[in-house]
């Protein structure tokens, strides 16, 4: 079975690899990914408010937002919860690369445009293969619209691509009004792939302290439903390089995300769950599905069931949402 691909350029084993989370924070845990047959290392984010070790850049984006919003600020990350220091993040990369043979792609999150290019610059310059720039930020902002978010998405990564030669992936939120319009964009401005789709640690309430309490739940393969809505109509009208993440658990998930478009299936709870040695389940999974369907290779399966080679297209627009309504039964 030929499980081979190429995403970003990289040419990698097989689509199957973890997504960004603390696991490469330690050589072992990533030595044992690539024994478990991981084709690549995705490191979690390298915030901007790290590099600039001056928490007031911290301070200054929270209290815009105080008056309004106070939940906000739950959102942003807290300088003292980093689990790597900015020069040891960038040490890791150097490390990773000496310690396995499979890319290491770095993930980072800038609030400037110059702090965007400055850190990618970096992350290049430890012997990252390739950058995940991971938009995860929250408009809170009455007078800023939908443009203006993406305006100055697609101006920093025009600037970043301008000031890199590794390959650049951009990291999504499902949270835009025309999410097929701004890859298109985004692509056009020089993405070598798009990621689908960031996920919002969203807080709860302490009604007893009256507190915003920030809460991590681990993600299952519910949410993955949502990731191939959007990979099946994205991936068939913007060709480029797709990674799935958030809601792929097994190899059955891997194996969906694959037929909606995706180049490739990134990981987490599954491994922060079972471990690192649970993802040579996963590709055994994929693998013998492929087999016992008469596959002989990822690529024969990727893409049939997009928007455009799905014998039932509309289900993944408002004919699934018409379907359900009028099969309930009360």
């Amino acid at each position: 079975m030929n499980l081979s691909t190429t995403y970003l350029g990289l040419k990698l084993k097989n689509p199957f690899m973890p997504g960004a989370s603390p696991m490469p924070d330690s050589i072992g845990a990533a030595r044992r990914l690539e024994d478990a047959g991981a084709s690549a290392i995705v490191m979690h984010s390298l915030f901007e408010e790290q590099l600039a070790n001056e928490e007031s850049v911290l301070e200054n984006e929270i209290s815009k937002h105080l008056e309004s919003t106070p939940e906000a600020a739950s959102f942003l990350p807290i300088p003292t919860e980093f689990a790597l220091e900015p020069d040891e993040y960038l040490k890791q990369i150097t490390d990773l690369k000496q310690a396995v043979e499979i890319p290491i792609i770095a993930s980072l999150n800038g609030i400037t445009e110059g702090g965007w290019v400055k850190y990618a610059k970096e992350i290049e310059n430890a012997g990252a293969h390739a950058l995940e720039l991971n938009f995860y930020q929250l408009s809170t902002d009455v007078n800023e619209t939908g443009a203006d978010v993406e305006k100055r998405a697609i101006e920093i990564l025009k600037s970043i691509k301008q000031n890199l030669k590794i390959p650049v992936a951009v990291k999504l939120s499902p949270f835009f009004s025309s999410l097929p319009n701004f890859v298109r964009n985004l692509v056009a401005s020089g993405a070598d792939g798009i990621v689908l789709f960031n996920r919002f640690y969203q807080p709860d309430i302490d009604t007893e302290e009256l507190d915003v309490l920030p809460t991590l739940q681990l993600s299952n393969s519910f949410e993955l439903r949502l990731r191939l809505r959007w990979l099946a109509i994205i991936s068939a009208a913007v060709p480029t390089n797709y990674a799935c993440t958030g809601g792929a658990y097994t190899g059955h998930d891997g194996i969906k995300a694959i037929m909606t478009g995706a180049t490739t299936v990134q990981f987490v709870s599954s491994l922060l769950k079972n471990g690192p040695e649970y993802l040579s389940t996963i590709i055994k999974d994929a693998e013998k599905w492929l087999e016992e369907h008469e596959y002989t290779s990822i690529d024969e399966l990727r893409g049939s069931m997009s928007f455009k080679h799905c014998p039932d297209p509309l289900a993944y627009e408002r004919g699934n949402y018409l379907r359900m309504l009028q099969g309930w039964k009360v």
